[in-house]
């Protein structure tokens, strides 16, 4: 395993303050993970409520998802290597600080410009506090076993998060309106920073004087900034445009490229990619992700537009995904990877993954939810409760103490990139199956569902593709 600095000192490992346990402050750390990831789903469901209320137009509207997505995946890198040199506690309240204004700003937005505006410094408020939680994780937890089950606690709330945002988006939305899916961020904001303050321990960085590459960071920044970008508005664009953009950003990402090889201080040596643990577990939870974040979407889509449920029959329609991963996760993952290893419980919840996906292939204009939408919904859950703490343990691993939060940053940036090319390749094929047939003069609701099959059978080649990657490149070496 490489470093990221050479003889540089390591941040002062964070450990609870006076008399709270580490599991305290693992309690601290996924409440303030709970709420940025709550904020990336739960305006899912409240979207036709925004655009009806300030006239969005349908292309228009999708920037209340870009802008957060863009800032946040763009940022996640830099924020997790300047954790590593302020602190990583520091960076985590400031980010909850950010955060928590912000979405006070998107719930009293009363304009299309002040809302993505808000949404964008939502991201960067999301970014800092995410980009180092899985390295405060590490350092509170260095026992195999307690870390194990650490990551399987923190991966549950993130994971069940996502789809339980859904659940509050429609819930919210329906009660009272779509301010309340951002204000519910400030008692909760709130509440997530005075308690960081109190529990975590305070911690030295290894100083901003200590491999702060600017000039790669900003280059690595935009680079960042412009594929997420580039992704997300795909189907917006025409095919010239993104492929000059795409260029663009690879232009970026190879300037960033030479100066690491070049600078004195380096923002990431290229040799950190040799970890194999480390490389290998991003490049299959990109495709993971991009599995699940398309089924997310494409799956609300699919039961509003094709079966007609209504915004708060959605969201009950997901509940059960966070409440099986949750239980999953917390009771049975880090006893599963315990006696099995990290890799063979991975590739058994990807294989539940790709099942799952392919039952929901099916995706029938008549569908009943208890035969053909439930028991996909429990296949993925219990495939993604598997497979997220194993990919998580794995990718931590490859990665020393005093590159946690660079390494952290780097696995939440993968997790952004995936679910934006999931969500970009898997919408667009939908969309030009469907516009296809309207053409050809069939009817609106087989037609949807039409390019809903066919999203979900693309969804389930990817998943196989990252089931064969796993297999290939992260099986265990005989010493």
């Amino acid at each position: 395993m490489s470093a990221v600095i050479e003889n540089s000192p390591s941040p002062t490992p964070v450990t609870s303050r006076g008399p709270y346990s580490r599991w305290t402050s693992l309690a601290v750390l996924c409440a303030g993970t709970l709420m940025t990831i709550l904020d990336g789903n739960i305006v899912t469901v409240a979207m036709p409520a925004i655009q009806g209320d300030l006239g969005f137009s349908g292309p228009g509207l999708a920037w209340v998802v870009n802008a957060y997505l863009i800032a946040f995946g763009g940022l996640l890198l830099l924020m997790g290597r300047l954790g590593d040199l302020v602190g990583r506690k520091r960076m985590f309240t400031t980010g909850l600080a950010v955060f928590t204004t912000a979405s006070v700003l998107a719930g009293l937005a009363t304009s299309q410009g002040l809302l993505i505006a808000a949404r964008a410094l939502q991201g960067a408020g999301g970014a800092m506090a995410s980009a180092v939680v899985l390295g405060m994780l590490v350092a509170l937890f260095p026992e195999p076993r307690e870390q194990a089950r650490a990551i399987a606690a923190f991966s549950a709330v993130g994971a069940a998060g996502g789809a339980l945002g859904t659940f509050l988006g429609g819930a919210l939305t329906q009660a009272l309106n779509w301010h309340w899916i951002f204000l519910i961020n400030l008692p909760i904001g709130v509440a997530a920073w005075l308690a960081a303050v109190r529990v975590l321990a305070p911690e030295r960085g290894a100083g901003l004087g200590r491999g702060a590459d600017y000039p790669g960071a900003a280059l690595v920044t935009g680079a960042l900034m412009l594929t997420v970008y580039v992704i997300v508005g795909t189907g917006d664009r025409a095919p010239a445009g993104t492929a000059l953009l795409a260029l663009l950003a690879l232009a970026l990402f190879a300037a960033f490229t030479l100066r690491q090889v070049r600078a004195a201080r380096p923002l990431l040596r290229p040799r950190l990619f040799r970890s194999r643990l480390l490389t290998g577990a991003n490049a299959v939870q990109v495709l993971m992700i991009a599995t699940m974040y398309g089924f997310q979407f494409i799956g609300a889509l699919y039961l509003q537009k094709v079966l007609g449920y209504g915004e708060l029959a959605t969201g009950t329609a997901f509940l059960p995904a966070p409440i099986a991963i949750g239980l999953l996760m917390l009771g049975l993952s880090a006893r599963t990877v315990a006696r099995y290893g990290a890799y063979r419980v991975l590739l058994a919840g990807l294989a539940l993954i790709v099942a799952g996906m392919a039952l929901l292939s099916r995706a029938p204009v008549h569908a009943s939810y208890a035969g053909d939408v439930l028991p996909a919904l429990l296949l993925l859950s219990a495939g993604f409760a598997a497979a997220m703490p194993a990919l998580t343990g794995l990718a931590m691993s490859g990665a020393r103490e005093e590159d946690a939060g660079l390494a952290s940053g780097l696995f939440n940036t993968t997790q952004v990139v995936g679910g934006s090319l999931g969500l970009a390749v898997l919408s667009t094929l939908a969309a030009s199956r469907t516009g296809g047939l309207l053409e050809a003069g069939a009817e609106q609701i087989p037609a949807t569902a039409e390019g809903y099959r066919l999203a979900f059978r693309v969804a389930t080649g990817i998943a196989v593709a990252a089931l064969v990657l796993a297999g290939a490149v992260l099986r265990p070496r005989n010493r």
